[in-house]
C-alpha cells in the first residue's frame, strides 16, 4: 500500500502553525537578524488545515505533552469515535481511548531513531487492519514538538489477500484430490455393481442380503464424500444475475427437506418485503442455505424451531459502504462450545459420528465467492445464529 501522504502533508501541519504544537509556531522571517523574508503567501492558514482535514487517508497527530494536535474525518471513521470540535487540545489517550496500541505507537516515534514505514496494525475490538507511517515535527532547533501518524484502511485488502490465499492453496489441493478421487471412485464403483450382482444370485439368503445392501450402501456413501471433496476444491465460477434472497431460501427450505430429516423442526422466514435483488447465483445460494438448515436440523435432533430473517444494511468497505442484505438463520437447538464454533467453518472438521465436514465450510466458501460476510453467534444451551451479509451489487474493484 502506498501512503504517499508523509512527504506531502508534514509541510502542511507546519503551514497550519496550529499553537498546539508547543514550541513549534515559527518567528516572523522579518523578526530574524541576516534571515531574507520569504515571499508571504496570501493563502489563509485555514486552507491548508481544511485539507488535512479532507484526505481519503487518516491522520492523527500529537503535542510533546499527548494532546491532539490534529484528527480528521478519516481518523474519527476508522477509530470508531463521533468526531467533536473539543478533542483538539485534550490528551490523546482519552480521545482515542479505545486503541490504546495506537496512542503507544505514536507516543513511542519521539524516542525512536529511525521511524517505521509502511507498517501494519491491527485494531481491536473491531479486528480493523491499518498500514501506517510515522513523523515527527521539529522546531527551529530541530527538536521534536509533535508526532502523527498516517494511515489507511487496509481491513478489506487483508481480507482479499487471505481469500486469494485460500484460492491458491485450495487449487493445489484440488489438482490432487481430482487424481485421488479418479482412482477412488472407478474400485467404489465396481464394488457397488459387484455387490449389486452378487445380491441377484443369492435371493434365497437373508443375512447374505443384508450384508451385500449394507456394502453398497457404505459404497454410495464413500463415492459421495469423494465427490463432495471435489466440489469443495473446485474453484467457484458464479453464474451472476439480479437473485432474490427470498427465492434462494424458500428454494432451500425444498430442498433441504428431500436431503435431511426435518421432523418437527418448524421453519420461520420472516423477510422483510421490499428487499433488492442482489447479483449472485441463484443456485449457490440455494446451496448456502440448504447446507445451513441440514446442519442446524442435525443438530437440534428433530425438534425445535429455526428462524430465517432479512433486511437491508450498509457493509463497510474502508470507504463509504456498500448497500447490502443482511439474513440471519437462529435455531434454539443445543448451541456448540467456543472450542466448536471457533473451528465449524473449517473443511473436514466435524462433532458428526458420519459426515466430511464440508458443509459449513462450503457455505464459507460461496459466501467469499459473494465477497459478502459471515458471522456466528452462539453458546451452550442457547442455540445458534449465522449472520449472512451480501453486498447488493458486485464489488467493481
Amino acid at each position: 500500500m502506498s501512503l504517499a501522504l508523509q512527504g506531502s502533508t508534514l509541510p502542511l501541519l507546519s503551514k497550519a502553525r496550529t499553537p498546539l504544537f508547543s514550541g513549534s509556531e515559527e518567528e516572523e522571517p522579518s523578526a530574524r537578524p541576516g534571515v531574507p523574508a520569504p515571499p508571504r503567501s496570501d493563502v489563509p492558514d485555514a486552507f491548508f488545515r481544511q485539507i488535512v482535514t479532507g484526505m481519503r487517508n487518516g491522520v492523527l497527530a500529537i503535542t510533546r505533552d499527548g494532546r491532539v494536535a490534529v484528527i480528521n474525518d478519516e481518523a474519527y471513521r476508522v477509530f470508531g469515535i463521533k468526531p467533536s470540535p473539543s478533542d483538539i487540545g485534550q490528551p490523546a489517550a482519552s480521545v482515542v481511548k479505545a486503541h490504546p496500541e495506537v496512542i503507544r505507537t505514536l507516543t513511542a516515534a519521539f524516542e525512536l531513531h529511525h521511524l517505521p514505514n509502511r507498517a501494519e496494525m491491527r485494531l481491536k475490538p473491531q479486528n480493523q487492519v491499518i498500514g501506517y507511517t510515522l513523523a515527527l515535527m521539529r522546531n527551529d532547533a530541530g527538536e521534536p514538538t509533535g508526532a502523527a501518524m498516517f494511515f489507511k484502511d487496509l481491513t478489506r485488502v487483508e481480507r482479499l489477500e487471505e481469500r486469494e490465499r485460500l484460492r491458491d492453496r485450495l487449487a493445489a489441493v484440488g489438482e490432487m484430490a481430482a487424481v485421488i478421487a479418479h482412482e477412488v471412485k472407478n474400485p467404489l464403483a465396481g464394488i457397488e455393481v459387484m455387490a449389486g450382482v452378487l445380491r441377484r444370485k443369492i435371493p434365497a439368503s437373508p443375512d447374505a442380503q443384508a450384508l451385500l445392501t449394507d456394502i453398497i450402501k457404505e459404497a454410495k456413501m464413500a463415492n459421495a464424500i469423494v465427490q463432495e471433496v471435489l466440489d469443495f476444491v473446485r474453484p467457484i465460477r458464479l453464474q451472476v444475475e439480479r437473485t432474490s434472497i427470498a427465492e434462494a431460501v424458500h428454494g432451500a427450505i425444498s430442498l433441504a427437506d428431500t436431503k435431511a430429516r426435518r421432523g418437527a423442526v418448524n421453519v420461520d422466514v420472516r423477510l422483510t418485503s421490499g428487499l433488492p435483488l442482489i447479483q449472485g447465483d441463484q443456485h449457490q445460494l440455494m446451496q448456502l442455505f440448504t447446507n445451513l438448515l441440514i446442519n442446524a436440523y442435525e443438530a437440534m435432533g428433530g425438534t425445535g424451531r429455526i428462524v430465517v430473517t432479512g433486511e437491508l444494511t450498509r457493509m463497510a468497505d474502508g470507504g463509504a459502504g456498500r448497500e447490502a442484505v443482511l439474513v440471519e438463520v437462529t435455531d434454539d437447538g443445543p448451541g456448540m462450545p467456543a472450542e466448536v464454533s471457533e473451528k465449524v467453518f473449517d473443511p473436514f472438521f466435524t462433532t458428526k459420528a458420519q459426515g466430511s465436514g464440508l458443509g459449513l465450510a462450503i457455505v464459507r466458501k460461496i459466501v467469499d465467492a459473494h465477497d459478502g460476510r459471515l458471522d456466528l453467534r452462539t453458546a451452550p444451551g442457547q442455540g445458534t445464529t449465522i449472520r449472512l451479509t451480501l453486498p447488493v451489487s458486485a464489488d467493481e474493484e
